[in-house]
């Protein structure tokens, strides 16, 4: 395994989303791609990596899915 929290991205047709980053945030996700990249020896631009990601925290968030059922 990588040791990564998010594993390897599947197949995916990509949605268009905008948004604005500060600069911090935007570093801390460029250096996170590059982690993958060393770890699946797939370089994926961050804009691919994001939406996996906000799946992943919305997925594990206990609360948020346990309203989302109500």
């Amino acid at each position: 395994m990588s040791g990564l929290r998010l594993p390897k991205l599947p197949d995916r047709t990509p949605v268009k989303l905008t948004i604005l980053l500060l600069p911090g945030l935007h570093q801390r996700l460029a250096d996170y791609a590059a982690k993958y990249a060393k770890a699946y020896g797939v370089e994926e631009p961050v804009t691919e990596l994001v939406p996996a990601m906000l799946a992943s925290f919305l997925d594990n968030d206990r609360h948020f899915m346990r309203r989302r059922a109500d």
